[in-house]
């Protein structure tokens, strides 16, 4: 299971601490919409600005991405894996 957490009013005025807690939740504008694992440490954060977001709780779970290296290091790795092979030849 799953929480759909929305950001409902606006976080200008808000607290350093809860703007921070709002990034932390992976809410950027005004209405945006976010699918988050249901945890207690979710909870807490929704808690904390409970005035600010809207949250249901829904049986999707959200969509696990796979972690990619950063580009610098995905271009650097390429570039030593073309050099290995041309020595190779």
């Amino acid at each position: 299971m799953g929480i759909k957490v929305k950001l409902v009013k606006s976080h200008s005025g808000a607290s350093e601490r809860q703007v921070a807690t709002i990034v932390g939740l992976g809410l950027k504008k005004f209405g945006s919409e976010k699918l988050l694992k249901d945890t207690p440490a979710i909870r807490g954060m929704i808690n904390k600005v409970r005035h600010l977001v809207h949250h249901e709780i829904v049986k999707d779970e959200p969509k696990v991405r796979a972690r990619q290296k950063p580009r610098a290091v995905r271009v650097r790795d390429a570039a030593r894996a073309a050099a290995a092979k041309s020595q190779a030849k």
